[in-house]
């Protein structure tokens, strides 16, 4: 069932919203060569707790980390530790979530470690093109296979692959709520968005196959040729005018 929200509930998913959008504002402040995931991970907690917020992802389903830091070839849910120390010429993925009154905002943003390849920029350009793309389907009277298609089309025109078994989602009180947003054509139109409907867009693009695999900690997802992957989500709220981008500063 997708859950409508109401005005109340989408200025706190706002508020959370906000909240994230700091935190990766922040975050990106100290990446580096030398950094520890641990210690982004523990600056993140530090951010979202003081503005009166909870780490989502802490706790939910076991994940053991406020956040999910995710290097070169890992696709997403990376674990943060203090032995994952950031190189020279490394992509960082990190994906936030804060929960605020029960609701819940959500984003990710990948990031270059210093100077970075030609081609790990390039990946990173299309993939947050892709999530724009995706954002200006966002409109009420549209289908989510306009969100999909969107995606899809721009980074495979640009000679990349997307991921196919992660895929955003509606969010609110949960984490994911209906419907499952794919980043590829599904075939059929899929709900009609309306008003009130607040998407998880992320797509997650692959710089070869989109095959991946999960490694041996259950949750690091990473791509099954070993090359690069970039991942870019936002919040966004259905409205009857512009989409409204609930994860911006």
């Amino acid at each position: 069932m997708i859950v409508i929200k109401s005005k109340s509930e989408l200025a706190i998913m706002r508020e959370a919203g906000r909240i994230v959008a700091k935190t990766l504002e922040e975050l990106k402040q100290i990446i580096r060569p030398g950094v520890t995931t641990y210690e982004l991970d523990q600056l993140a907690q530090t951010i979202i707790t003081r503005h009166g917020a909870v780490p989502t992802f802490k706790g939910y389903r076991g994940f053991p980390a406020s956040i999910c830091t995710s290097i070169n070839h890992e696709v997403v849910h990376g674990i943060p530790s203090k032995k994952r120390v950031l190189n020279e010429g490394d992509i960082i993925s990190i994906d936030v979530g804060a929960t605020l009154k029960g609701l819940i905002g959500d984003a990710a943003i990948t990031l270059p470690v210093g100077r970075v390849s030609e081609r790990a920029r390039r990946l990173l350009e299309t993939t947050e093109g892709a999530l724009w793309a995706a954002i200006a389907q966002c409109r009420a009277g549209n289908y989510l296979e306009d969100i999909s298609a969107a995606i899809q089309d721009y980074a495979e025109s640009r000679g990349y692959s997307v991921v196919r078994e992660y895929v955003g989602h509606g969010v609110g009180r949960q984490m994911h709520e209906d419907p499952q947003v794919p980043n590829f054509r599904q075939g059929k139109r899929g709900p009609q968005l309306k008003p009130g409907m607040t998407l998880a867009l992320e797509p997650m693009v692959n710089e070869g196959t989109a095959e991946t695999r999960v490694l041996r900690d259950k949750w690091t997802v990473v791509t099954k040729d070993g090359k690069l992957s970039a991942h870019f989500e936002h919040t966004v709220a259905i409205t009857n005018g512009e989409p409204d981008i609930l994860t911006l500063p």
